[in-house]
């Protein structure tokens, strides 16, 4: 199976370009599945019902998100109602939405999952308690056909520990959050592929996405009241990862996708 997974989609300018790409990828790259994180894609806080209905008439089987996912109210009703918006699995019982899911494609049967790490984030139940919910959901080659962790987080350290509880027992870790793509994928010893970060989708002549200006102002001049951040409107770059699996369900590649605005792009096989 051949899978594209897209990092933060950062404000509109970014939701317009990848929305477009996708469109042309699934096609050019013949692939089976494409996941999106969709967490900042209204204005940098949140996401929007009518946004996810764009990804999904664009081409996306399935959208995770993070720490953000509450910032538009009118997303509750939304996911509460749906199976391919996902929010972390490890928020506090009673949160509305899905943290994982399964869906059924002409390739077979993809398992996503959407995790929230624990140090630096806001509070959410243990990570690492999560872990087994998401083996016994995902047995490869009983339940699913491939399958995908998001865990969305600040600390490497903590993201790579994931990767390795997780190594063999699903398709692939890949790690959201810090909005700055990593050089460490990989498909680990026992068939996992991994990535610490995919890195986000927008535009990298920024503060993590938002307007280097404002965002400079905060930390030179911390204890004066600043305005809220604004998207940096620039050319967006999309980020994302394209990972292969054998019949097994396990990884045999995992490369990174770098298409636009300021970073070097990928070659497209």
């Amino acid at each position: 199976m051949k899978v594209l997974f897209i990092g933060d989609i950062v404000g509109r300018h970014a939701r317009n370009y990848v929305q477009k790409k996708i469109i042309e990828l699934k096609s050019e790259l013949k692939l089976d599945a494409i996941i999106v994180n969709v967490e900042n894609s209204a204005g940098g806080f949140g996401v929007t019902p009518s946004i996810c209905e764009d990804f999904f008439k664009a081409g996306a089987d399935v959208l995770t998100t993070g720490n953000h996912i509450w910032d538009k109210r009118e997303i509750i009703s939304y996911i509460s109602e749906s199976d391919k918006l996902l929010r972390p699995l490890n928020m506090i019982e009673g949160t509305p939405g899905l943290g994982m899911t399964i869906i059924e494609i002409p390739a077979g049967r993809i398992g996503v999952a959407n995790i929230m790490t624990n140090l630096f984030m806001g509070p959410t139940d243990p990570v690492f308690e999560t872990l087994p919910k998401i083996v016994e959901k995902f047995k490869l080659n009983f339940n699913v056909d491939f399958s995908i962790v998001d865990v969305h987080g600040e600390a490497s350290s903590e993201k790579m520990a994931i990767g390795f509880a997780l190594d063999g027992k699903v398709s692939a870790v890949v790690g959201t959050h810090t909005h700055v793509p990593t050089a460490d994928h990989r498909v680990l010893e026992n068939g996992t592929a991994y990535i610490t970060d995919v890195g986000m989708s927008g535009d990298y002549d920024s503060v993590i996405g938002m307007n280097k200006k404002e965002a400079m102002t905060r930390f030179i001049y911390p204890n004066k009241k600043n305005p809220r951040l604004e998207v940096s409107t620039g050319e967006p770059t999309l980020c994302g990862v394209i990972i292969e699996s054998n019949e097994n369900g396990l990884s045999s590649s995992i490369h990174p996708l770098r298409l636009g605005g300021k970073l070097k792009e990928t070659i497209l096989n």
